[in-house]
């Protein structure tokens, strides 16, 4: 039984990095070392479920704790265990209805107790919905494909970002970076990371869309890679956008990784923005990922 759990612990876990799995293996996966971060990250629902189920598990033990005494509890009704349990829920959150009550010393020994772990319980898990709550979490969106075309005459690495919330972000700023596997002269594989200069990496009000451009010239990790070149060397985009959430004055960071397989070579994304009639600029989202083909003699297979 040892062994299954200790293997239980021990499972692997698989996890995904530029869009591909690895299965992390080793590591001993134990709630209770960072049961902190564990509350932070579940889902609302278990975390509700785990902090009743905790509940109903403190309460039952205290209950049983009364009922081990000799009429510890006055006025006890039902006069059986769920007398008890009901008695203990009242003490535990500090009710007091003052029909049942401890009347012997053991009984206000255990209420005592119960009364410091309520206190406890009740501080820690209202700390957890606040943290939880209070969390910063950037809504941002990302193109779901990269695309690459001529700008200018020069060969082009865009990606499209927008804040969804559409309040103001300031300072924003963006990093790129391109993820490859490449085996060294001695022959050691390593996955090396590149950074990619954008044209524009800073920008003072995020309040709508971004296009992010990477000039690809003799300067960039990019440069004079073709398709099967990139495909080889599992090419991985990541990009991170930061920035002040002027709502909340809060740090808010967004980050989107695409493989080689998601990027759009001799394409281009359609315009948001158009104006009517009248005059009046309308920026549509319903096409914020649409990427359109562009003229196959302005690009070639290889930068």
């Amino acid at each position: 039984m040892r062994a299954r759990f200790q293997q239980w612990l021990n499972r692997p876990r698989t996890i995904q990095i530029g869009g591909r799995p690895f299965v992390s293996e080793g590591l001993t996966q134990r709630i209770w070392d960072d049961i902190y971060h564990f509350a932070l990250t579940i889902r609302w629902p278990t975390f509700f479920g785990l902090a009743a189920a905790g509940f109903l598990a403190l309460n039952t033990v205290f209950a049983a704790l009364y009922q081990l005494g000799d009429h510890a509890i006055a006025n006890q009704f039902p006069r059986n265990f769920a007398g008890a349990f009901f008695f203990s829920v009242e003490t535990l959150a500090t009710v007091g209805y003052g029909d049942m009550h401890p009347q012997t010393l053991y009984a206000h020994i255990v209420a005592t107790a119960e009364i410091f772990a309520g206190m406890l319980s009740i501080a820690l898990v209202t700390g957890l919905v606040f943290s939880r709550f209070s969390r910063p979490r950037a809504k941002m969106l990302f193109a779901d494909h990269p695309v690459i075309h001529l700008v200018h005459g020069k060969h082009t690495l865009m990606i499209r970002a927008a804040n969804a919330r559409q309040n103001v972000i300031a300072e924003a700023s963006a990093k790129l970076h391109l993820l490859l596997r490449e085996t060294s002269p001695e022959g050691f594989r390593l996955r090396r990371i590149h950074d990619l200069k954008l044209m524009r990496d800073r920008h003072p009000v995020f309040t709508l869309s971004w296009s992010l451009m990477h000039i690809i010239d003799e300067s960039s990790p990019l440069h004079g890679l073709s398709r099967e070149e990139l495909a080889s060397t599992e090419a991985t985009l990541m990009l991170c956008i930061e920035g002040i959430d002027e709502t909340t004055s809060q740090s808010m960071l967004a980050r989107r990784q695409w493989s080689h397989r998601e990027w759009r070579w001799n394409h281009r994304y359609i315009d948001l923005v158009h104006d009517d009639e009248q005059g009046v600029s309308h920026i549509d989202y319903g096409v914020f990922h649409h990427v359109l083909p562009v003229q196959e003699n302005e690009d070639s297979e290889r930068f």
